[in-house]
């Protein structure tokens, strides 16, 4: 039961990572072999280190402004940073056809994707969204760890954003990720519910502020993170 509420993101990227730094060819592209060499830091060229809004504002170009989200931006990286996750930008060639952002977390680092952030909105749902599955991990019981787990229980995340996110993922044959979605998805939806997320984590509060659902609990007493 408890591998049904955590578990190990990407694993099943490995076996298309590269074991040295490449230049990825065109037929690369686009694909799990580009997006696991991206995460894994192997693919370094064009992926750079988002501080502040002004980073991505320089990295997008054509005088893109972010400046409405600017302070709520700095804030999830400031506390990204203090948690022990980094975040980066990367052209669209790096990511799966669609995909917005990725946390990885065997690396903690996340990952946006320059051309499908460069709105506004799209890029703090994004960071957002990202830096709750960064929460989630931290709810897992440490950060290092390969595992994530739900933070909330089913009934408090509303039903609308449920919805969505069954529908989404069923169509794409995600039935199993569906229990974490759905509460990052509120959480790229909401303002400053992610921000708190990770102020609980930073300060090592996490499990006193948001308790553990039975089963996680039960995996955080089993691997020694709590005491019953």
């Amino acid at each position: 039961m408890i591998k049904k509420l955590l578990v190990a993101l990407f694993l099943a990227s490995s076996s298309v990572l590269p074991s040295h730094a490449v230049e990825l060819e065109t037929d690369q592209l686009f694909t799990p072999h580009a997006m696991g060499c991206m995460m894994m830091r192997e693919c370094t060229k064009n992926v750079e280190e988002v501080k502040n809004i002004k980073d991505v504002e320089s990295y997008q170009g054509r005088g893109i402004d972010h400046s409405l989200i600017a302070v709520e931006f700095n804030s999830l990286v400031k506390v990204l940073n203090n948690v022990g996750v980094n975040v980066y930008i990367a052209p669209m060639d790096y990511f799966l056809i669609g995909t917005r952002g990725v946390y990885y977390t065997e690396g903690n680092n996340i990952f946006l994707n320059s051309e499908m952030v460069e709105r506004s909105s799209s890029l703090i749902t994004v960071m957002r969204h990202e830096g709750w599955h960064t929460a989630q991990d931290c709810m897992a019981g440490d950060i290092k760890n390969r595992f994530i787990a739900i933070i909330l229980d089913n009934e408090k995340i509303p039903k609308y954003f449920k919805n969505i996110t069954e529908s989404t993922y069923s169509m794409a044959g995600k039935d199993s990720s569906i229990s974490w979605e759905q509460e990052a998805y509120w959480a790229g939806h909401t303002v400053g519910m992610t921000q708190n997320a990770l102020e609980s984590c930073s300060t090592g509060a996490m499990w006193n502020e948001y308790p553990p659902t039975p089963l996680t609990k039960e995996f955080l007493i089993e691997k020694g993170y709590i005491k019953e």
